[in-house]
């Protein structure tokens, strides 16, 4: 009797197992549990918007070397968290994309297929084996997109790649931008004032644009169909023009905003000009202090100086990653920016609905200075003459999100139209402190190559510009869309105390060395002393043995130091990891036992 009851309860248990599973995947599959510390196995909320606004199938194609890749263990666990969120988009598509997952192998129709899309083949190995590791998308009408290589070292922005790439395949509609801006940057004469100066070509940063978007120069209003507006401090705005900007961003619109105190790249000299842009920007309450310049001693770039030589100039700055964002989409990839004569942004006091973030910043050792003072100095070195840093650190381009209140809210000329909007509290703007950072002579570098121009970029100004572009031009979703955590998650107390470790052992090995090179010394001088003599006294080789002796303890010494470096490094790092991995199910399952326990006894009693 007892025997059928167990066999009866094990199929019973069996049964229930399966119609767990079943129900599980029919009905609870997209509810999940992600305990990672920043949500890095789910998708954010504005990636579940743009699949759920997709009106049409996408295939995605992930090709993945499998074969070729064994043994790069890096490589192998990357691609299996690409996978993993690559299934995620699926999931949650309701059937509109479709995942194959692809081992392109050699010589397969699989790697011509990669090769058709174009994606970008690593060579490893010694024989030169082809790796595979990249997406490739396709809608109904055979538009597609790729991301030719998941770089590792660019896993933060994996989601928002994706769904870029998924956003531009569901919307094929080209991005309009809407360009305000005095500065020659579509070419032509490059000095109005003098017609022999010849013909200057197009900046570089706007060619790009122009073969990325519908780009449109606008002189009196603003379409409503834009999907950017992008200003380049633009010194002769009409009063009905600097409204249009003002509700267009109220609207909802994306604006990019390029501000300078100085524009050294203007054709008129840099003279200081109080653009209208900057007065619109203080009204909709961030700080621009339109005559002030940021010098910064760290930053400063080295140039060729009018008097003959180089020197640093403490206006241009070279900025690096210490001064770029990482947590914001634009800047997160980028890792040098070049600019002259930025200007600084600040939230207004006054002004508590909106909030700042920081895209570039200058270092500690940087001050300020007027415009004026600025310009007048020909010799750039004088700038560092009585130049003190004010410790502060300076917000040279920022992100602006939040409740933005109209510069025209109190203005009963404008504010009783009926289209008038008096805010917008989810605003989206950037601004750039800078228009000189836009310049080819700062970021790119033009050659000939049989008759055609190349450009060759030594800094991230073209890019940090089409970053914003995209980034705005996308929907609120594709802009809400965070940088995701890192997967891998090392034990930063390990490090820690490997470098202590490593700081004691090496004094000691230091030491050991320093001895050793001594004795080889003396052993070098005795035996180059005594080479003459074709007899040696017993003292004289007895000598030269011990040295020998000496040098064979102090490198078995020596190597024993190195040994113990390595071991107690291992042995702090497995403790940690004990602690971290097997400590804690050990006491939820002692707390498990004791809960048991309780209930056994509430049951006796």
């Amino acid at each position: 009797m007892k025997k059928t009851q167990v066999t009866i309860f094990m199929i019973t248990l069996v049964a229930l197992f399966f119609g767990a599973a079943l129900l599980n995947n029919l009905f609870l599959s997209k509810f999940r549990l992600d305990l990672t510390e920043n949500q890095v196995y789910s998708l954010s909320d504005g990636s579940k918007s743009i699949l759920q606004k997709m009106d049409e199938p996408i295939h995605l194609y992930f090709f993945f070397s499998d074969k070729t890749s064994e043994g790069m263990t890096q490589i192998r666990n990357y691609a299996q968290r690409v996978q993993s969120l690559l299934e995620e988009y699926e999931l949650y598509s309701n059937g509109k994309l479709k995942l194959q997952v692809i081992d392109p192998e050699p010589f397969s129709e699989a790697e011509d297929k990669a090769a058709e899309f174009g994606l970008t083949a690593a060579q490893v190995g010694a024989m030169g084996e082809s790796l595979y590791f990249g997406l490739g998308a396709r809608n109904s009408v055979d538009d597609q997109e790729i991301i030719a290589f998941f770089d590792p070292a660019k896993e933060t922005f994996l989601e928002y790649d994706i769904s870029k790439l998924l956003n531009k395949l569901s919307d094929a509609d080209k991005v309009k931008i809407g360009l305000i801006t005095d500065l020659p940057i579509t070419g032509g004469p490059a000095n109005p004032m003098n017609p022999m100066a010849g013909v200057q070509s197009p900046w570089v940063f706007y060619q790009q644009l122009t073969q990325m978007y519908q780009v449109e120069q606008l002189t009196d209003n603003i379409p409503d169909d834009l999907d950017t507006l992008m200003l380049i401090n633009p010194s002769n705005l009409s009063d009905d023009l600097t409204f249009a900007i003002d509700q267009y961003l109220m609207k909802g619109g994306k604006v990019l905003a390029f501000i300078d105190p100085l524009s050294e790249s203007n054709p008129d000299g840099g003279m200081p000009t109080a653009s209208p842009l900057a007065g619109l920007v203080n009204k909709w309450g961030i700080s621009f202090e339109g005559d002030q310049v940021v010098l910064d001693a760290a930053k400063s770039l080295e140039i060729r100086l009018p008097s003959g030589g180089s020197g640093k100039h403490f206006g241009f700055l070279g900025l690096t990653q210490e001064n770029i964002s990482k947590d914001d989409a634009v800047t997160g990839q980028l890792d040098s920016i070049n600019g002259a004569s930025f200007g600084y942004l600040e939230l207004a006091e006054t002004n508590s609905g909106i909030k700042l973030e920081p895209l570039f910043t200058s270092s500690e050792y940087a001050s300020t200075t007027s415009s004026m003072l600025y310009m007048s100095q020909t010799d750039p070195v004088k700038l560092q003459t009585g130049f003190t840093p004010s410790g502060e650190v300076y917000t040279l381009a920022a992100r602006i999100h939040g409740e933005i209140k109209s510069a025209y809210a109190d203005d009963e000329e404008y504010n009783q139209n009926p289209d008038f909007t008096s805010s917008n509290s989810e605003s989206n703007l950037i601004l750039i402190a800078d228009t000189d950072l836009l310049a080819d002579r700062f970021w790119v570098q033009t050659s000939n190559f049989f008759g055609q121009a190349i450009a060759t970029p030594f800094a991230n100004n073209g890019d940090l510009v089409a970053n914003a572009v995209e980034n705005l031009s996308g929907s609120s979703d594709l802009i809400s869309i965070r940088a995701r955590g890192k997967f891998s998650r090392p034990f930063t107390k390990v490090e820690e105390l490997e470098v202590k470790a490593q700081a004691q052992f090496r004094e000691k090995e230091q030491a050991l060395q320093a001895r050793l090179s001594e004795t080889e010394q003396q052993l070098s001088q005795l035996q180059t002393s005594e080479s003459g003599n074709l007899v040696l006294s017993d003292e004289q080789e007895l000598a030269i043995k011990n040295f020998l002796q000496e040098k064979i303890n102090i490198r078995k010494e020596l190597r024993e130091v190195r040994h113990q470096l390595d071991k107690d490094i291992d042995e702090l790092g497995s403790w940690l990891k004990f602690l971290n991995i097997a400590v804690a199910p050990i006491v939820l399952t002692f707390l498990l036992f004791l809960l048991s326990l309780l209930f056994k006894r509430r049951r006796l009693v």
